[in-house]
């Protein structure tokens, strides 16, 4: 097995549980899980697909937040162990370039990404339509909205950690107004996180394994590593009992990230617990966020479970980046630059 490193800062306190003895599989979950419950804050029945990064000596986490009135929203949290959360039931506060009001009528699935000196909060939200939102911050304590990067409709923008070629890069999956058609990962450029140009795919849904059939989505920012950007999505299926929701991986090319290395023809995560398996969307595991650490390899993966919970799985950089080479599977012109 080859040796991978994961290319970023060490992170001393970050959560982590060993493999229990009787696992095989690359990823296991935290024994304790979920570490969100129903009603977890005051007004608020449900936290999931939710992001969460290293902050200085501790951690910060932008929850989804679902009110008792069934509405999304965003709401601040702090842990200093990652695992136990303070989570502010109030919506964060966006402001604009100019520093008015600028909310959003509603906001879900954010993902959380530092590039720079800069915090970047990406949600699905409404512009005419499903689409994205992306504010920026530099201590937590003032949100400044950018204009709508993509037009409707598109869900699951994911920044990468740092600029390629001095751009930023931006995955997304272009969808209409439904939540099926449309199930490819894109990624698009930017020079200053307002104009966003040379679209390219990345991957096609589908292949041998029927797990991501219908669809596939950016999950957490991807990982730098020895061996390329290291990448986890989910992946969805259709059963005669409705969508299931998975988690996949893969490797894209350092330099070129619309090139696909290695892309793992098997789930490395599937609905199995009682938290997965039933809540308010049954079957679903949704991965957004990571925590890793350059000097051990440890990764955390944070993932919305049944549209209900925030669950905790573990892995770490060679058993996961080894394993997807080892179940590699090539799926139409993935390992092209995606310009047709």
């Amino acid at each position: 097995m080859n040796n991978i490193e994961i290319i970023g800062s060490r992170v001393a306190n970050m959560p982590w549980q060993e493999k229990p003895s009787d696992i095989k599989v690359p990823v296991w979950r935290y024994s304790e899980n979920p570490i969100t419950k129903r009603n977890p804050v005051e007004g608020v029945a449900r936290i999931f697909n939710s992001a969460v990064i290293a902050y200085k000596d501790a951690f910060i986490g932008v929850f989804r937040a679902e009110t008792i009135n069934g509405r999304p929203h965003l709401s601040m949290g702090k842990s200093t162990n990652g695992i136990k959360w303070d989570i502010d039931p109030t919506p964060i506060e966006f402001v604009d370039e100019m520093g008015q009001s600028f909310n959003p009528k509603y906001a879900y699935d954010p993902r959380l990404i530092k590039v720079e000196d800069t915090y970047y909060i990406i949600w699905c939200t409404d512009f005419y339509g499903a689409s994205l939102g992306i504010a920026k911050t530099e201590d937590f304590k003032t949100f400044v909205r950018i204009e709508n990067p993509m037009i409707p409709f598109n869900r699951n923008g994911v920044l990468f950690p740092r600029k390629i070629n001095d751009k930023f890069m931006l995955l997304t999956r272009p969808s209409d107004s439904s939540h099926t058609p449309f199930g490819d990962i894109f990624l698009s450029e930017s020079p200053d996180m307002t104009y966003w140009g040379r679209h390219r795919h990345v991957m096609s849904r589908g292949g041998d394994g029927w797990w991501q059939s219908v669809k596939i989505g950016g999950g957490p920012a991807p990982i730098e590593t020895s061996e390329g950007w290291l990448m986890l999505y989910h992946g969805v299926t259709g059963t005669c009992n409705g969508l299931v929701y998975s988690m996949g991986a893969a490797i894209l090319d350092i330099d070129e990230p619309s090139k696909v290395k290695y892309r793992c023809k098997n789930f490395i995560l599937t609905p199995e617990e009682w938290y997965e398996e039933r809540g308010f969307v049954n079957n679903v595991v949704f991965p957004c966020a990571t925590i890793h650490d350059a000097e051990t390899g440890r990764i955390a993966i944070y993932y919305g479970a049944a549209d209900t919970y925030v669950g905790l799985a573990f892995t770490d950089v060679n058993t996961l980046v080894n394993y997807i080479k080892d179940h590699d599977e090539i799926v139409e012109d993935d390992h092209e630059i995606g310009i047709m």
